[in-house]
């Protein structure tokens, strides 16, 4: 055995003691807990909050904030998805929006009681100019995102790019390689590796708890157009850009690049392969990109992951499910559970949490914070689900790496590779056809 494989049993081991320590703890904080209400008490000037309640709220996504001052922040595309970055750097302590920008003035003027302190701008090179801009939020339609970054990263600015980082692979090996060169922090909105449930399962898995993997589904169902109404055809055609081939990489691209990263990133693994469907089954409006796709992603070794995405339907909604020899693990949003087989090892913290029906089985339910609620009390097995969104860790998790110097999570390279697997899938969609990754796709010279 080789110090790289007993530094990873080590680490398996602690992870495995470390959880079930955890199991021990919840049984003996709910053994204390039946006994304090078993005990005769005076009464009270006011109710005792009880540990549902306070279990119950979302997840402060200002916990731990970053040393130093807010990071002021400057904001470019104020589309919808910019208007959700502007409401999530508004809830972090560790920001300070100092600047927005759109070329478009209606949304410039639509952000003006949500950010009043923010500088308006409709030229994004004057934001970038501004010396009391630190970082940069890009938030643009993904296929207009090259120049912005290049000009950025040249103005010494951090950068946090929306995923896809483009809808090309030529250009999205441009802006990585601009990303991999700055001196400044880059990171890119692969938002679910930031959740604290994403890096609980992360920890889980590289703890082998699955097994031997065998395969992943992945799916989105939301029933929505996608388009956009607009005052002038010209403006309908530049907000409709999702739905034209030149500038989107479709559903794969643009929804299924977060789940597609999500499984790659969990178990550490790059496709070799992909095939894909897809038909417009609903809103046959004139769009160029189906509304209805499947892709199945082939791996060394002969794992498969099945992707699953409509805009037809939203039964079942958004979910992800890993499967191997030992269990299954699925998460839905922020909720996760472990499904074991009969005949896998005990885990030894399993019999003390929470167990929940998923359809004909009984899941474990995995909680994130489950120390920290400890630490304060409550009952980790009581924990509702965390409502805060993805988009809030994220934020603060690039905060926190400008401050602390420290590497996010998902940088240029991984940007490129997750923003390769999808428009490749995009490729396999479009064409109905089997796309092979060759070898170096997912380098970055």
């Amino acid at each position: 055995m080789d110090e790289k494989d007993l530094k990873d049993l080590l680490n398996r081991r602690d992870f495995l003691m470390g959880a079930s320590a955890l199991g021990a703890m919840s049984l003996l904080a709910a053994q204390e807990l039946s006994a304090q209400q078993a005990k005769p008490t005076k009464p009270a000037a006011k109710p005792a909050a009880k540990p549902e309640a306070a279990a119950a709220k979302p997840a402060v996504a200002d916990d731990d904030e970053p040393p130093g001052p807010p990071v002021k922040v400057g904001v470019i595309g104020l589309g919808q998805r910019g208007r959700d970055v502007v409401a999530s750097l508004g809830a972090l302590k560790s920001a300070s929006l100092v600047a927005v920008c759109d070329s478009y003035q209606p949304f410039v003027n639509r952000v003006k009681t949500t950010a009043p302190k923010a500088v308006p701008q409709t030229d994004y090179r004057k934001l970038l100019d501004d010396k009391a801009v630190e970082a940069v939020v890009i938030a643009t339609p993904s296929h207009q995102h090259k120049q912005i970054v290049l000009d950025a990263v040249q103005a010494g600015k951090h950068v946090y790019l929306e995923a896809p980082i483009a809808s090309q692979v030529d250009e999205a090996k441009a802006i990585a390689l601009a990303g991999k060169g700055s001196k400044q922090i880059f990171q890119v909105g692969l938002q679910n590796r930031s959740t604290p449930i994403a890096k609980h399962i992360f920890k889980f898995l590289r703890a082998s708890v699955l097994g031997t993997p065998a395969s992943a589904r992945v799916q989105w169902h939301k029933k929505t157009s996608w388009r956009a109404s607009a005052p002038s055809p010209e403006r309908e055609k530049v907000m409709n850009w999702r739905l034209a081939k030149a500038t989107s990489s479709g559903i794969m691209g643009e929804i299924g690049i977060h789940q597609i990263d999500l499984v790659n990133w969990l178990l550490k693994l790059q496709p070799i392969s992909v095939s894909g469907f897809g038909a417009t089954m609903v809103w046959k409006d004139g769009r160029e990109v189906p509304d209805t796709v499947q892709a199945i992603y082939e791996y060394p070794g002969g794992f498969r992951l099945l992707c699953d995405y409509t805009l037809a339907n939203s039964f079942s909604g958004s979910q992800e499910v890993l499967m191997g020899t030992d269990c299954a693990v699925l998460k839905k949003e922020s909720k996760a559970w472990l499904v074991k087989e009969a005949d896998s090892s005990l885990l030894g913290w399993e019999v003390y949490a929470r167990k929940d029906k998923i359809l004909d089985d009984v899941g474990i339910a995995l909680v994130a914070d489950a120390t920290k609620q400890l630490k304060l009390g409550l009952e980790p097995s009581k924990a509702l689900a965390d409502e805060t969104p993805p988009l809030n860790y994220a934020l603060k998790d690039f905060n926190t790496c400008i401050r602390t110097n420290k590497p996010p999570v998902s940088g240029a390279l991984e940007g490129y590779q997750s923003a390769v697997a999808a428009i490749r899938g995009h490729d396999a969609v479009m064409s109905g056809n089997k796309v092979t990754f060759s070898k170096g796709d997912f380098d970055l010279a």
